[in-house]
């Protein structure tokens, strides 16, 4: 525990002036970043006596070890700065909302040439309309349907889309009415994109003109005794009112507004938003957080502000905002939300009336969601803490392993052998920790000696950061494995060095750190506050495996100098756990949680492992030797295989047949033909169920024998 006198800035030292500051902790990483119309006052209330401090503010400034700071000109750069390095960093004092659920979204794509309407989760992209969040997926995907009858955009993928188009006939919704079926060319690209934009317009609550403009059309027809085209418009009104019957009317000005509701404890606060379009309701939403630092009401609306529209432009932004509190100024957040819109925003407390109703609604809504989340979250805690308690009793640790890592191996008959290392932090996965290697070290199937390469990589990397630091008198000497290559920096850039981790859709709902015990400073961030990759020890490393597993993973840390991290394995068989130098394994009782995490952290990190060995084989089984030809690109490959039929055909075929193939020259078809004659033709590839003979035709038949193994 820091003295904040030990870091205080000198009197004077500090601007008075608008700016954001941060607070660092000895380890180099921000762990809390504030904005202030007056830095010199605002920083001073963090350095009087601990006594008058509220207690979690005390214990940030007790965690710290520095303060920064950034002047800026005005509030609202303050408070965009502020939201920006928020996101960046990630300090753990700060208000972080999460979601308590993964909301759906109506999508239009308008940045496609030929505009696509579908559900959309997860992070919002560029170039596409949104409308929601809704409770359900199934309730957006009844409201298109409605919809469809009278704006008949494309909602198929594009894989559909292309295969529709290459085979000159639409799907069914092109023959039922409910597409235009632009992909074999019934409507053209801008009448297509005006369809895709009056449907947005109707979605974005500017219902009236469409219904007026229908029922003129449909009264017209009747006029004109077209009595069918007449009955076929009011139906379509009649879909038209159904779908915005979905949403209930709340308010009667056919306001555009959002509204904001929180209830709070002591310890966590949950949120509740209304999205309110033409005076209807067209998407909820809710997060919750930890009240991690000392704020009101107005400062919980305020970082809600922040995460709601820090990323939204124009219309995303409603004319009217309406808060339980204001934010204390509320000018500049006022100023801001009115620079994100582009126009005038009103921030204000509900008094009277149809709104002042719709806010109690809202509130009641926070005040559920908080009861939900305290029930669900103490069962989490108490089953996660007991977990960790159980595993430390078990092994005979000196504290629980708050930071968990586990490796596993994964080939295919000797073949593709890689490893994986997932993370977890009391008792949560870490995916943005994960890790994943190649096994370059040697050639073949070799579990025991691939674990003790893995484990001494990463523990290599680990003390490559520690010497970085400075915190060795003498340097030690870190040996690479046999086929890396060790770069000036110390990082390796050879063949077995640390590959990236691979792209994570399932992300974890709460991806905060644990503390991991640990006394260096430099190593763990780099200078901007990001944490270093393999800089963090774990207290526990479990490798999937028995008692050989466990025994090449000890030795590679000892041979390291590694002493104060525990090893244990877990063997599927009969999920005992294994110590190193242990005859017998320790048997955990089957209902124990402690025994039940480690299962999910091996299981994890089979998944982890198969899944990156799976992507290299299928890279591996999907090259060819056309790949290797220079100059030669994807496009003229495919129309080399399409002319010859097979990539037999083209070994067999001469330089004269290579060059009637468009776009291919003789002096390309001379360097093909030279490089199909110098590789080795395969053997035949054999369909076993019926002992027919394929013909080659571009793929390596390692495929078929790749499908009989079994992934371990």
């Amino acid at each position: 525990m820091a003295d904040p006198s030990s870091y205080r800035p000198k009197p004077g030292q500090i601007p008075d002036s608008p700016g954001v500051y941060k607070f660092r902790d000895e380890h180099g990483r921000v762990i809390y970043v504030g904005k202030a119309k007056s830095l010199r006052q605002r920083l001073a209330n963090y350095f009087q006596d601990l006594a008058g401090l509220h207690p979690r503010t005390r214990t940030m400034v007790t965690t710290a070890a520095s303060v920064e700071w950034t002047v800026v000109s005005t509030e609202v750069e303050a408070l965009q700065l502020e939201y920006s390095w928020i996101k960046e960093f990630d300090p753990r004092f700060n208000v972080k909302y999460r979601d308590d659920k993964s909301y759906p979204y109506l999508a239009v794509t308008l940045g496609e040439e030929f505009p696509r309407v579908q559900v959309m989760r997860g992070a919002k992209k560029k170039s596409v309309r949104y409308f929601g969040p809704y409770a359900h997926a199934w309730a957006i995907r009844e409201t298109v349907d409605l919809l469809l009858r009278v704006f008949p955009v494309r909602t198929c993928s594009a894989g559909v889309f292309k295969r529709s188009a290459q085979i000159g006939r639409p799907c069914l919704l092109g023959y039922i009415g409910k597409c235009s079926a632009p992909c074999v060319g019934r409507i053209s690209p801008e009448d297509h994109r005006e369809l895709a934009e009056e449907f947005c317009d109707f979605m974005a609550g500017r219902t009236g003109a469409h219904l007026r403009r229908l029922e003129r059309q449909m009264q017209e027809a009747a006029e004109e005794m077209e009595y069918e085209r007449a009955a076929r418009l009011r139906d379509d009104i009649g879909a038209l009112k159904r779908a915005m019957e979905k949403s209930a009317v709340v308010l009667a000005d056919a306001t555009d507004a959002d509204l904001i509701a929180v209830a709070e404890d002591e310890l966590e606060a949950a949120v509740q938003i209304f999205h309110v379009r033409g005076g209807r309701v067209r998407g909820q939403r809710g997060w919750v957080t930890d009240k991690v630092e000392a704020v009101t009401t107005g400062d919980l609306i305020e970082h809600a502000l922040q995460q709601l529209y820090g990323e939204e432009q124009g219309d995303a932004v409603p004319k009217e905002v309406l808060v339980p509190a204001l934010p204390d100024p509320v000018e500049p957040v006022a100023q801001w939300l009115t620079h994100r819109r582009g126009s005038q925003v009103s921030l204000r407390i509900p008094q009277r009336g149809d709104k002042r109703d719709l806010m109690a609604t809202v509130a009641r809504n926070a005040q559920q969601a908080l009861a939900l989340h305290k029930t669900k979250r103490a069962s989490d805690l108490t089953t996660r803490s007991r977990a960790l308690e159980e595993i430390a009793q078990a092994l005979d640790l000196d504290t629980v392993p708050l930071r968990i890592e586990c490796f596993d191996i994964s080939h295919l008959q000797g073949e593709d052998v890689v490893a994986s290392m997932v993370v977890f932090e009391d008792g949560l996965a870490r995916k943005s920790e994960y890790r994943r290697f190649q096994i370059k070290g040697f050639a073949g199937q070799d579990d025991v000696r691939s674990m003790h390469e893995v484990v001494g990589r990463r523990f290599r990397r680990y003390l490559q950061e520690k010497q970085k630091s400075g915190e060795w008198g003498e340097e030690p000497t870190v040996e690479e494995p046999r086929g890396a290559e060790q770069s000036p920096e110390g990082e390796q850039t050879g063949p077995s060095a640390l590959e990236p981790t691979e792209a994570l859709s399932d992300a974890p709902t709460d991806d905060s750190p644990g503390a991991p015990t640990d006394d260096s400073a430099e190593r763990l961030t780099d200078e901007d506050g990001r944490p270093k990759r393999f800089a963090y020890p774990p207290q526990l490393v479990v490798v999937d495996g028995g008692a050989p597993q466990v025994a090449a993973a000890r030795r590679a840390m000892d041979e390291l100098g590694i002493d104060d991290v525990a090893v244990c394995g877990l063997a599927k068989r009969l999920e005992e756990v294994w110590l190193p130098g242990e005859d017998d394994p320790v048997v955990l009782p089957r209902s124990s949680e402690g025994l039940y995490l480690l299962q999910r952290v091996r299981d994890e990190a089979h998944r982890f492992a198969i899944t990156y060995q799976r992507s290299k084989r299928g890279k591996r089984l999907k090259a060819s030797p056309l790949d290797a030809v220079p100059g030669l690109g994807e496009t003229r490959r495919q129309a080399l295989l399409k002319h010859f039929g097979s990539l037999k055909k083209l070994r067999a075929a001469t330089v004269e047949e290579i060059c009637q193939v468009p776009g291919v020259g003789r002096k390309t078809a001379e360097i093909l033909a030279a490089a199909l004659a110098g590789a080795a033709p395969s053997a035949p590839a054999v369909n076993t169920a019926t002992g027919e003979i394929i013909e080659d035709d571009g793929a390596p038949p390692a495929a078929l024998s790749a499908e009989r193994g079994q992934d371990r």
